[in-house]
């Protein structure tokens, strides 16, 4: 019983990694595109701001997960 716990909670962490990298990519796909929008010349700040918020939640939950494989 002992060996299908250990591969439940490994598969467990692995949702929690998979989890993360997919959340820091989308953060990096939203800096892209933070950038993009400040270099041009019609600046788009509603758009800005949702990125911004996005990028907080994401981060949020980040540590979140992380704290869950601290446990």
């Amino acid at each position: 019983m002992e060996n299908d716990e250990l591969v439940a909670a490994q598969w467990q962490i692995i949702g929690i990694l998979f989890e993360i990298v997919k959340l820091q990519q989308t953060n990096s796909d939203l800096d892209m595109e933070y950038f993009q929008i400040l270099t041009k010349d019609k600046m788009e700040k509603p758009r800005l701001e949702k990125i911004i918020t996005e990028k907080r939640q994401n981060s949020e939950t980040i540590g979140r997960l992380l704290k869950q494989l601290e446990t």
